[in-house]
């Protein structure tokens, strides 16, 4: 796990996290309310998704470089602002 922060470094680490920002000010646009927890929500997402595929071993990351790091990334985001979502609203 120790390789995959040292390989992830600090710009891919900002791109993820404006991704979740992203992700989060859209769903805080869409909901109306709770703005600032979809922020958190998309960006804890955000930087989840790709550190939780290292953990299981998926390769993809690695070989598909920073297009698929942001996909996952997305993804990531999509799903814990759905779960939100679904609990808080």
């Amino acid at each position: 796990m120790d390789g995959f922060w040292d390989t992830l470094g600090t710009v891919t680490l900002l791109i993820l996290v404006l991704v979740g920002l992203l992700a989060g000010w859209i769903a805080g646009a869409i909901a109306g309310r709770r703005k600032a927890l979809y922020l958190v929500l998309g960006v804890a997402g955000a930087v989840a998704a790709p550190v939780l595929l290292a953990a299981l071993g998926l390769g993809v990351l690695a070989a598909g470089g920073i297009i698929v790091m942001i996909l996952a990334a997305v993804v990531g985001a999509l799903i814990l602002l759905m779960l939100a979502r679904l609990m808080f609203d």
